[in-house]
This record gives C-alpha cells, sequence and structure tokens, in this order.
C-alpha cells in the first residue's frame, strides 16, 4: 500500500515546479516552500491598513504532536492534510472578496496558487471533499491568521509527511 500511495503521488505532482522525486528527496525544496511562507506572512504583515474580516475565515489547527503524526499511515498524513488545505484555500478565497487594497490582494493571490498547488498535488483520488473531512477548526478576524496557518502546515505536516515519503523514495 505505502509504495502504490508514493506511485500515484509521483504520477500526480505538478511538473513546472519540481520532479516528484526531487520535491520528496531534496530537503532544500520543503525549506524553500517553508521560506517563502514565512516572507509572504511578513510581506502581508508591511501592508497598510489591511481591514478585519467581517465574516471570520475558518482555518484548520495545524498544531500536531510528532509521535502521534508519526504513528499514522501515509494515506492518512495525506487525507489530513488535504482537508487542511482545503479549508485553508477556502478561507483565503473568501479573504479575497474582502482585501482590495493592491499589497494584501497580491500575497493573496500569491498564497492562493502556492496553497492550491499542494492542494491538486494531493487531491488524486477523490478530492479536496473527501469522505470524513471535517478538519478541526478556528474562526479567525485577521488576514495574517491565514498566513500564519499556512506557514506551520507547511513546517509541520507538510514537511514530515515528505520525510516519510522519503524513507521509502530516496534510499
Amino acid at each position: 500500500p505505502g509504495l502504490l500511495l508514493l506511485t500515484s503521488f509521483l504520477l500526480h505532482m505538478e511538473e513546472s515546479r519540481a520532479s516528484p522525486t526531487r520535491l520528496v528527496c531534496d530537503n532544500r525544496l520543503i525549506q524553500k516552500y517553508i521560506g517563502e511562507a514565512k516572507d509572504m506572512e511578513k510581506k502581508v504583515g508591511q501592508c497598510q491598513a489591511l481591514p478585519t474580516l467581517s465574516r471570520p475565515a475558518v482555518l484548520p489547527l495545524v498544531g500536531f504532536r510528532l509521535q502521534e503524526w508519526k504513528s499514522k499511515s501515509n494515506e492518512t498524513m495525506r487525507q489530513e492534510i488535504v482537508c487542511d488545505l482545503a479549508l485553508l484555500v477556502h478561507a483565503v478565497v473568501g479573504a479575497q472578496g474582502e482585501v482590495t487594497q493592491e499589497c494584501g490582494a497580491k500575497q493573496l493571490s500569491q498564497l492562493y496558487r502556492h496553497a492550491n498547488f499542494f492542494l491538486q498535488t494531493f487531491s488524486w483520488e477523490t478530492g479536496p471533499q473527501e469522505p470524513g473531512c471535517s478538519p478541526r477548526s478556528m474562526e479567525q478576524t485577521y488576514v495574517t491568521s491565514i498566513f500564519l496557518t499556512y506557514q506551520k502546515l507547511l513546517q509541520g505536516k507538510l514537511h514530515f509527511f515528505f520525510r516519510n515519503l522519503a524513507k521509502d523514495l530516496c534510499k
């Protein structure tokens, strides 16, 4: 089952960003994505007059216990990441409707592209509306919270998911 999951993952990767093997095996690549997430969060924090969202963004709770996460199957990890990303992308779309100033809108657009890339990468079977997809969530009215959640997701679950896949792929 692990090899089938890995093969499916590799067959559905978007070629334009990086080769699938490199994405999983080259730790510098996930570090690059984490760095980009930190940069987006920093830039949006410097935007002037970001509005407080009139409708709170529903964001996934992406914190986890490492030992508990490591005990999950790769497929379970993937499903959790898909649920978290789907909720995050939905929050970005909602915020885009309210943030009209150029600085914030530009960062939200970039975040949408990045998060949607990962969502499409992992949604090869039934898509983001997976059965039982009800991630733990919180409501936030600050646009910066969306960026922080994305950054934490990359640094945590996604980083360790790639590490797990690398054990089988990068020997």
